[in-house]
């Protein structure tokens, strides 16, 4: 009998204190919803800035590549990527390496002109003797010393292109000739497309010749992109830039609008204007070629004016209206005049004043 009285006891107890937690917690929750109300946003004072938005990457303004003029092989490399190089100085070595029909040719070539000349030269001496004699008119003499002259310069030729195949290097006129091929800028090495060996295609007129390696200033950076159709139209040259780099974070890189493309391309549908930032200021960073970085274009900024999340604003027939509270449970249209906007905050010009409070808009519930 004592343990059933017990046990009735406890359900008691228990039931009791159920009872005063449930009433806690409803208690809370309309003490919660009481304090809270519709939600609000305060009219404040901060900076409003309009941009535009181009994508790209940083690259050399003047990018080289540099090619051989001479056929042959790849004989000494004198620099690395990474390397800081002075103009003039060498590059590598294109070591002459004919066919053997190439060298034939020339060979041959050599022999044929020595022969042509000493047959000229014995015609010339005696055409010269008959000359003295009054034998042959001066024009015909003169004809003849021309022609030996000319097979003079041939010979000339056969034998500095036959010592050019051989040697790689000659001097013509007190001018050196050699297949080093040496820097025509100041700069550094960006890019080796070449290794000992490799067989090396001469620039000339018809082909394009082998790339043996990239050089640029890297004191002369750009940064070169892409910017949208819609914003390309607010953007003029000279306009401020701000970088922002994703190998340097934290790091704000200041520029300038330097071009703006006449031409837009497609990319996916999209219409995009190339554009070129100068850089003014890298803030101290160690800017590489390849960076890819997002430049944010300042189209306009105003500082320190009043504005609103432009979430709270409705736009209707030209006009911008908030909702502002009247009561516990009223509120009213309050019809404003609108400024600058960033897509996310916007400028108050008139209508509200700074501190006043300006409620969310309500939240329709997904059916």
């Amino acid at each position: 009998m004592l343990k059933r009285n017990r046990k009735k006891w406890y359900w008691l107890i228990a039931a009791v204190v159920i009872v005063i937690l449930l009433a806690a917690s409803i208690m809370a929750k309309a003490k919660k919803g009481e304090e809270k109300g519709p939600a609000k946003v305060k009219v404040g004072r901060m900076d409003i800035i309009d941009k535009a938005l181009a994508v790209g990457a940083i690259e050399p303004r003047n990018e080289i590549a540099v090619k051989s003029k001479t056929s042959g092989v790849v004989g000494k490399l004198y620099v690395e990527v990474g390397d800081h190089i002075q103009a003039g100085a060498p590059l590598l070595d294109v070591r002459p390496d004919p066919t053997p029909l190439e060298l034939a040719e020339a060979t041959r070539g050599v022999e044929i002109a020595e022969i042509e000349l000493a047959t000229l030269s014995k015609e010339l001496e005696r055409q010269k003797e008959l000359q003295a004699k009054g034998l042959i008119a001066q024009q015909e003499y003169e004809t003849l010393a021309q022609q030996h002259d000319q097979a003079s310069v041939r010979t000339q030729i056969a034998r500095e292109r036959l010592a050019l195949l051989k040697k790689g290097r000659i001097n013509i006129a007190g001018n050196a000739i050699e297949t080093t091929v040496r820097a025509p800028i100041t700069g550094y090495i960006l890019q080796k497309s070449v290794n000992l060996g490799d067989p090396v295609v001469p620039l000339t007129s018809y082909q394009a010749g082998t790339e043996l390696m990239k050089m640029a200033d890297m004191k002369d950076l750009l940064f070169r992109g892409t910017l949208d159709e819609i914003d390309v139209g607010k953007i003029t040259e000279g306009m401020p830039c701000e970088l922002q780099i994703g190998a340097l974070p934290g790091k704000t890189v200041k520029g300038h609008v330097s071009l703006i493309s006449l031409k837009a391309r497609k990319e996916e549908n999209t219409t995009l204007f190339p554009v070129e930032i100068a850089i003014d200021d890298a803030a101290g960073a160690v800017l590489r070629a390849g960076f890819s970085a997002n430049a944010s274009v300042i189209i306009s900024k105003k500082e320190k004016v009043l504005a609103i999340p432009e979430r709270v604003v409705t736009f209707r027939n030209d006009s911008a209206f908030v909702q502002i509270s009247t009561g516990p449970e009223s509120s009213k249209e309050q019809y404003i005049r609108t400024g600058l906007s960033d897509a996310i905050n916007i400028e108050v010009i008139s209508g509200l004043q700074e501190g006043q409070e300006v409620l969310e808009k309500k939240v329709k519930p997904i059916v």
